[in-house]
Protein backbone atom coordinates (compact mmCIF):
# COMPACT_ATOMS: atom_id res chain seq x y z
CA UNK A 1 0.00 0.00 0.00
CA UNK A 2 1.60 3.16 -0.60
CA UNK A 3 2.29 5.75 1.86
CA UNK A 4 -0.22 8.73 2.43
CA UNK A 5 1.31 12.59 3.23
CA UNK A 6 -0.87 14.92 4.25
CA UNK A 7 0.49 17.19 1.72
CA UNK A 8 -1.19 14.94 -0.54
CA UNK A 9 -4.20 15.34 1.12
CA UNK A 10 -5.00 17.98 3.52
CA UNK A 11 -4.42 21.77 2.58
CA UNK A 12 -7.06 23.56 4.53
CA UNK A 13 -8.32 27.11 3.36
CA UNK A 14 -10.39 28.41 6.29
CA UNK A 15 -7.71 27.74 9.18
CA UNK A 16 -4.10 27.68 10.17
CA UNK A 17 -2.15 24.33 9.29
CA UNK A 18 1.63 23.56 9.74
CA UNK A 19 3.39 20.11 9.87
CA UNK A 20 6.76 19.90 11.37
CA UNK A 21 9.44 16.66 13.10
CA UNK A 22 5.88 14.75 12.88
CA UNK A 23 3.43 17.35 14.51
CA UNK A 24 1.06 18.96 13.01
CA UNK A 25 -0.26 22.56 14.40
CA UNK A 26 -3.60 23.67 13.83
CA UNK A 27 -5.00 27.11 14.97
CA UNK A 28 -8.30 28.89 13.62
CA UNK A 29 -7.37 32.34 11.84
CA UNK A 30 -9.82 35.03 13.19
CA UNK A 31 -8.14 36.49 16.38
CA UNK A 32 -9.46 39.87 15.58
CA UNK A 33 -13.08 37.86 16.59
CA UNK A 34 -11.39 35.60 19.03
CA UNK A 35 -11.50 33.07 16.03
CA UNK A 36 -15.35 31.99 15.58
CA UNK A 37 -15.88 28.81 13.63
CA UNK A 38 -18.08 29.09 10.14
CA UNK A 39 -19.28 26.70 8.23
CA UNK A 40 -16.48 26.19 6.13
CA UNK A 41 -14.03 26.07 8.99
CA UNK A 42 -16.40 23.23 10.72
CA UNK A 43 -16.38 21.22 7.53
CA UNK A 44 -12.78 21.52 6.91
CA UNK A 45 -11.76 20.49 10.65
CA UNK A 46 -14.25 17.57 10.33
CA UNK A 47 -12.94 16.72 6.59
CA UNK A 48 -8.84 17.28 8.02
CA UNK A 49 -9.07 15.21 10.85
CA UNK A 50 -10.96 12.39 9.14
CA UNK A 51 -8.10 12.53 6.92
CA UNK A 52 -5.49 12.05 9.63
CA UNK A 53 -6.51 8.32 9.63
CA UNK A 54 -4.93 7.86 6.58
CA UNK A 55 -1.97 9.92 6.74
CA UNK A 56 1.99 8.42 7.84
CA UNK A 57 3.32 11.47 8.67
CA UNK A 58 1.69 12.98 11.32
CA UNK A 59 1.69 11.48 14.42
CA UNK A 60 0.50 14.10 16.88
CA UNK A 61 -1.44 17.27 16.59
CA UNK A 62 -1.86 20.37 18.39
CA UNK A 63 -5.01 22.61 18.33
CA UNK A 64 -3.44 26.17 19.28
CA UNK A 65 -4.67 29.00 20.34
CA UNK A 66 -3.66 32.33 18.27
CA UNK A 67 -4.17 36.28 19.09
CA UNK A 68 -4.79 35.25 22.92
CA UNK A 69 -7.63 33.46 22.42
CA UNK A 70 -8.88 29.77 21.74
CA UNK A 71 -12.37 29.54 19.82
CA UNK A 72 -15.11 31.68 20.76
CA UNK A 73 -17.71 29.38 19.65
CA UNK A 74 -20.03 29.69 16.63
CA UNK A 75 -19.78 32.48 14.30
CA UNK A 76 -22.79 34.93 15.92
CA UNK A 77 -23.17 36.65 11.82
CA UNK A 78 -21.93 33.72 9.73
CA UNK A 79 -23.65 30.90 11.58
CA UNK A 80 -26.33 31.76 14.07
CA UNK A 81 -28.11 34.40 11.90
CA UNK A 82 -28.41 31.96 9.02
CA UNK A 83 -29.57 28.91 11.81
CA UNK A 84 -32.49 31.04 12.90
CA UNK A 85 -33.92 31.34 9.18
CA UNK A 86 -33.11 27.54 8.50
CA UNK A 87 -35.99 24.38 8.51
CA UNK A 88 -35.58 21.60 10.87
CA UNK A 89 -33.85 19.71 8.30
CA UNK A 90 -31.20 21.76 7.77
CA UNK A 91 -30.45 22.42 11.05
CA UNK A 92 -30.18 18.67 11.40
CA UNK A 93 -27.84 18.50 9.04
CA UNK A 94 -25.23 21.17 10.60
CA UNK A 95 -25.54 19.65 14.20
CA UNK A 96 -24.82 16.48 13.18
CA UNK A 97 -21.73 17.85 11.37
CA UNK A 98 -20.75 19.61 14.17
CA UNK A 99 -20.95 16.50 15.61
CA UNK A 100 -19.04 14.62 13.28
CA UNK A 101 -16.21 16.88 13.75
CA UNK A 102 -15.78 15.75 18.00
CA UNK A 103 -15.94 12.53 16.67
CA UNK A 104 -13.26 12.93 13.46
CA UNK A 105 -11.11 14.15 16.56
CA UNK A 106 -11.94 10.96 19.13
CA UNK A 107 -11.35 8.99 15.77
CA UNK A 108 -7.81 9.61 14.11
CA UNK A 109 -4.98 7.29 15.77
CA UNK A 110 -2.83 10.38 16.59
CA UNK A 111 -2.53 12.07 20.03
CA UNK A 112 -4.35 15.57 20.00
CA UNK A 113 -3.62 18.49 22.67
CA UNK A 114 -5.59 21.55 22.68
CA UNK A 115 -3.61 24.50 23.89
CA UNK A 116 -6.33 26.80 25.34
CA UNK A 117 -5.49 30.62 25.79
CA UNK A 118 -8.34 32.94 26.60
CA UNK A 119 -12.07 32.29 25.18
CA UNK A 120 -12.65 28.61 25.03
CA UNK A 121 -16.52 28.45 24.71
CA UNK A 122 -19.77 26.94 23.21
CA UNK A 123 -18.55 24.76 20.11
CA UNK A 124 -14.80 25.66 21.08
CA UNK A 125 -15.37 24.06 24.82
CA UNK A 126 -16.22 20.99 22.86
CA UNK A 127 -13.28 21.38 20.50
CA UNK A 128 -10.84 21.28 23.62
CA UNK A 129 -13.17 18.66 25.61
CA UNK A 130 -12.61 16.10 22.27
CA UNK A 131 -8.82 16.59 22.32
CA UNK A 132 -6.95 13.87 24.45
CA UNK A 133 -5.06 16.29 26.52
CA UNK A 134 -5.88 19.96 27.70
CA UNK A 135 -3.18 22.76 28.57
CA UNK A 136 -4.88 26.08 29.91
CA UNK A 137 -3.58 29.09 31.05
CA UNK A 138 -4.60 30.84 34.49
CA UNK A 139 -6.86 33.79 32.30
CA UNK A 140 -8.59 31.20 30.35
CA UNK A 141 -11.78 30.82 30.23
CA UNK A 142 -13.87 28.24 29.27
CA UNK A 143 -17.81 27.91 28.67
CA UNK A 144 -20.30 25.39 27.41
CA UNK A 145 -23.30 28.15 26.88
CA UNK A 146 -25.34 27.17 24.79
CA UNK A 147 -27.78 27.52 27.48
CA UNK A 148 -27.17 31.32 26.99
CA UNK A 149 -28.25 31.50 23.47
CA UNK A 150 -31.82 29.04 24.44
CA UNK A 151 -30.03 25.84 23.67
CA UNK A 152 -29.98 22.56 25.41
CA UNK A 153 -26.46 21.89 27.00
CA UNK A 154 -26.19 18.57 24.90
CA UNK A 155 -24.48 19.66 22.02
CA UNK A 156 -21.42 17.90 20.26
CA UNK A 157 -21.77 15.06 22.85
CA UNK A 158 -21.23 17.71 26.05
CA UNK A 159 -23.94 15.45 27.86
CA UNK A 160 -21.80 12.37 27.57
CA UNK A 161 -18.23 13.49 27.41
CA UNK A 162 -17.83 16.31 29.81
CA UNK A 163 -19.09 14.16 33.02
CA UNK A 164 -16.52 11.26 32.41
CA UNK A 165 -14.08 14.55 32.59
CA UNK A 166 -15.22 16.44 35.29
CA UNK A 167 -17.63 14.68 37.06
CA UNK A 168 -21.37 14.19 36.51
CA UNK A 169 -22.25 17.18 39.12
CA UNK A 170 -19.69 19.55 37.60
CA UNK A 171 -20.56 18.85 34.17
CA UNK A 172 -24.21 19.57 34.93
CA UNK A 173 -23.68 22.82 37.04
CA UNK A 174 -21.38 24.02 33.44
CA UNK A 175 -24.14 22.99 31.04
CA UNK A 176 -27.15 24.03 33.25
CA UNK A 177 -25.98 27.69 33.86
CA UNK A 178 -23.23 28.24 30.63
CA UNK A 179 -20.89 30.10 33.27
CA UNK A 180 -16.98 30.06 32.62
CA UNK A 181 -14.40 28.44 34.46
CA UNK A 182 -11.30 30.28 34.67
CA UNK A 183 -7.74 28.32 34.03
CA UNK A 184 -7.50 27.61 38.33
CA UNK A 185 -10.94 26.24 38.79
CA UNK A 186 -10.53 24.19 35.17
CA UNK A 187 -7.78 22.80 36.35
CA UNK A 188 -8.66 21.75 39.66
CA UNK A 189 -11.87 20.17 37.98
CA UNK A 190 -9.80 18.00 35.39
CA UNK A 191 -11.05 19.91 32.82
CA UNK A 192 -7.08 20.95 31.65
CA UNK A 193 -4.19 18.48 32.34
CA UNK A 194 -2.16 21.37 33.65
CA UNK A 195 -1.51 25.47 33.43
CA UNK A 196 0.66 26.62 31.92
CA UNK A 197 1.93 30.86 31.48
CA UNK A 198 0.75 32.31 28.18
CA UNK A 199 4.13 33.13 26.79
CA UNK A 200 4.50 29.34 27.55
CA UNK A 201 1.58 27.77 26.27
CA UNK A 202 2.79 27.34 22.94
CA UNK A 203 5.59 26.03 23.16
CA UNK A 204 4.52 23.41 26.31
CA UNK A 205 1.88 21.92 23.60
CA UNK A 206 4.18 21.08 20.97
CA UNK A 207 6.91 19.90 23.23
CA UNK A 208 4.74 17.30 24.63
CA UNK A 209 3.06 16.39 21.52
CA UNK A 210 6.81 16.05 19.84
CA UNK A 211 7.59 13.69 22.78
CA UNK A 212 4.54 11.51 21.47
CA UNK A 213 5.08 11.72 17.39
CA UNK A 214 8.93 10.54 18.35
CA UNK A 215 7.18 7.47 20.92
CA UNK A 216 5.60 4.40 19.89
CA UNK A 217 2.77 6.16 18.01
CA UNK A 218 1.10 2.91 16.68
CA UNK A 219 0.99 1.79 20.10
CA UNK A 220 -0.47 5.32 21.25
CA UNK A 221 -2.79 4.82 18.38
CA UNK A 222 -4.10 1.48 20.28
CA UNK A 223 -4.33 2.93 23.64
CA UNK A 224 -6.88 6.07 22.41
CA UNK A 225 -8.57 3.34 20.57
CA UNK A 226 -8.94 1.73 23.90
CA UNK A 227 -9.63 4.98 25.67
CA UNK A 228 -12.93 5.64 23.67
CA UNK A 229 -14.32 2.06 22.81
CA UNK A 230 -13.69 1.04 26.71
CA UNK A 231 -16.68 3.58 27.95
CA UNK A 232 -19.30 1.22 26.42
CA UNK A 233 -17.51 -1.86 27.76
CA UNK A 234 -18.18 -3.95 31.16
CA UNK A 235 -14.76 -4.41 33.12
CA UNK A 236 -14.37 -8.06 31.93
CA UNK A 237 -14.84 -7.39 28.28
CA UNK A 238 -12.34 -4.28 28.73
CA UNK A 239 -9.82 -6.35 29.57
CA UNK A 240 -10.12 -8.86 26.81
CA UNK A 241 -9.81 -6.20 24.33
CA UNK A 242 -6.78 -4.60 26.04
CA UNK A 243 -5.65 -8.25 26.13
CA UNK A 244 -6.27 -8.98 22.62
CA UNK A 245 -4.58 -4.65 21.84
CA UNK A 246 -1.39 -5.68 23.82
CA UNK A 247 -0.54 -8.76 21.74
CA UNK A 248 -1.32 -6.90 18.60
CA UNK A 249 1.78 -4.35 19.89
CA UNK A 250 3.93 -7.14 20.75
CA UNK A 251 3.99 -8.09 17.38
CA UNK A 252 5.24 -4.84 16.57
CA UNK A 253 8.75 -3.41 15.33
CA UNK A 254 9.05 -0.62 18.44
CA UNK A 255 8.33 -3.76 20.67
CA UNK A 256 11.56 -5.46 19.48
CA UNK A 257 13.17 -1.71 18.96
CA UNK A 258 13.00 -1.10 22.67
CA UNK A 259 13.70 -4.81 24.56
CA UNK A 260 17.24 -4.22 22.51
CA UNK A 261 17.46 -0.66 23.48
CA UNK A 262 17.02 -2.04 26.60
CA UNK A 263 19.48 -5.24 26.77
CA UNK A 264 21.92 -2.46 25.71
CA UNK A 265 21.29 -0.33 27.81
CA UNK A 266 20.26 2.51 24.85
CA UNK A 267 17.17 4.91 24.85
CA UNK A 268 14.89 3.15 22.22
CA UNK A 269 14.07 5.14 18.50
CA UNK A 270 10.74 4.44 17.88
CA UNK A 271 9.35 4.50 14.38
CA UNK A 272 6.30 3.91 14.65
CA UNK A 273 5.61 0.13 13.44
Amino acid sequence: MNRVKAADVIRPKHFRWRLEDRVATVTLDRPERKNPLTFESYAELRDTFRALVHVDDVKAVVFGSNGGNFCSGGDVHDIIGPLVEMPTDALLRFTRMTGDLVKAIRHCPQPVIAAIDGICAGAGACVAMAADLRLGTPASKTAFLFVRVGLAGADMGACAMLPRIVGQGRAAELLYTGRSMDGVEAERWGFFNRLVAPDRLMDEALSQARELAHGPSFAHGITKTCLNQEWDMGIDQAIEAEAEAQAICMRTEDFKRAYRAFVAKQKPVFEGN
